[in-house]
């Protein structure tokens, strides 16, 4: 039942330290506020970093040629070592769950539509790799596939900015662009997504490539996805296997780090994993330790209060005040300066963070570059809202030990006191 004349008493002890409340309330809204900020901060970094790997399946292998550092059977130190389609179909036939096995093949160039020309990088690519890099193709057009590297066709696929230079506001479906002296269709257009930079990539069939930068021999990188890969054990045991297969077939020591590359996607995204989740429990722990703070203002706040007020205990305790009405006063002062505060510090926390996010959205917006070292910095409003109510429960056990102190006075002790 509402005790109005119970509130009215609160609010004029509020009132008659102003100051003190002000102080105290101010420790435990910045305290939420904080941790809001900090766990924005911490989501906004990991969001960053973790968009690198939305670019590509995290179950991505990639292994492309090096030089030997180690000899080998009589074989000489810096001999090269390139790969070729036996590699493909190493991966093919003797890893194990590799799926999605394709190659590619890189050349710089120049693209011309008529009078419209400029560099771009030519990828000779086979149709898996459109999983393997997550490349999104815009409605209307298609990827590279089965039938392309088979017959050879002169296809290929620009991304947006291409289009926007070679083809002004034509429809680039359909036509033809020249690459190497050679006529290519275009078939798709792909979206650039986050993290292409600024990189002009054409996309044309592997085998057609393969025909026209490496007289039909000879490959960049082969990539590929792995399954089952769950932990760092089980990555660097595969690491260890993929090379040795790799050594059988190239003649070199398996244990020739720079032989050949290899890029463990899962393995990098298991580690990245890590790094953050310490980063989140180290920003946990310095959140709480200030709002830790603010309640421990809390609580020495009540207990002054309870000792300026004892000699007014004592004379309720006289009057036949039960020790419930005394706890009850003290529990919903402490109980409704740390949950108003709280409050407070909880809405303006999601506020900047709210801001900041807008602010990064419009500086991507504008091409800004530097803008996507945080994204989306925000807080789930569950956490903001289970962390104020954390609060309110800590601001009952503030104002409990000094209520427990207030009622165990006695009526006379508590008359006696200055």
């Amino acid at each position: 039942m509402f005790d109005l004349d119970l509130w009215q008493e609160i609010f004029n002890t509020i009132r008659t330290n102003k100051l003190r409340t002000f102080l105290t309330g101010f420790s435990v809204a910045w305290g939420i506020f904080m941790l809001i900020i900090l766990l924005s901060a911490g989501n906004g970094l990991k969001n960053g970093v973790m968009s690198n790997f939305a670019g590509r399946a995290t179950n991505t292998m990639e292994v492309w040629g090096g030089r030997i550092s180690i000899p080998y059977k009589g074989l000489p130190m810096g001999r090269r070592i390139r790969l070729d389609n036996k590699d493909l179909e190493l991966v093919s036939t003797r890893i194990p769950n590799a799926d999605n096995v394709g190659a590619d093949l890189w050349k710089g160039g120049v693209v011309t539509f008529r009078n419209e020309f400029t560099s771009c990088q030519m990828r000779g690519v086979h149709p898996s790799l459109q999983l393997l890099d997550n490349i999104d193709v815009l409605p209307g057009g298609r990827f590279i596939n089965d039938v392309d590297i088979r017959e050879r066709r002169k296809v290929a696929l620009i991304n947006e900015r291409l289009k926007t230079v070679l083809f002004k506001r034509e429809n680039p479906m359909g036509q033809y662009i020249k690459i190497l002296g050679a006529m290519f269709q275009v078939v798709g257009i792909y979206d650039l997504g986050d993290g292409w930079g600024n990189d002009n990539i054409v996309y044309i069939p592997f085998s057609t490539a393969q025909q026209l930068f490496n007289r039909g021999y000879g490959v960049n990188s082969v990539g590929f996805t792995v399954d089952g890969l769950n932990t760092r054990e089980d990555n660097e045991r595969f690491n260890a296997e993929l090379r040795t297969k790799f050594a059988e077939l190239h003649r070199f020591d398996p244990k020739d780090l720079r032989a050949v590359g290899i890029h463990n996607q899962m393995e990098n995204y298991l580690q990245t994993m890590s790094i953050f989740n310490g980063i989140s429990l180290f920003l946990w722990i310095i959140g709480i330790g200030t709002l830790t703070a603010g309640v421990v203002g809390v609580s020495n706040i009540m207990l002054i209060t309870v000792r300026e007020r004892t000699k007014e205990f004592g004379v309720r305790k006289a009057l036949g005040a039960p020790p419930a009405s005394i706890l009850r006063l003290i529990l919903l002062e402490s109980v409704l300066i740390t949950g108003l505060f709280g409050y407070v510090g909880m809405v303006l926390g999601v506020g900047v963070s709210e801001l900041i996010n807008a602010a990064l959205e419009a500086g991507k917006a504008a091409g800004s570059e530097s803008m996507n070292i945080l994204k989306n910095p925000t807080v789930d409003v569950n956490i903001a809202l289970l962390s104020t109510l954390v609060l309110m429960v800590a601001g009952v056990a503030a104002g409990y030990f000094p209520a427990r102190k207030a009622i165990r006075i006695t009526a006379v002790e508590a008359m006696r006191a200055e």
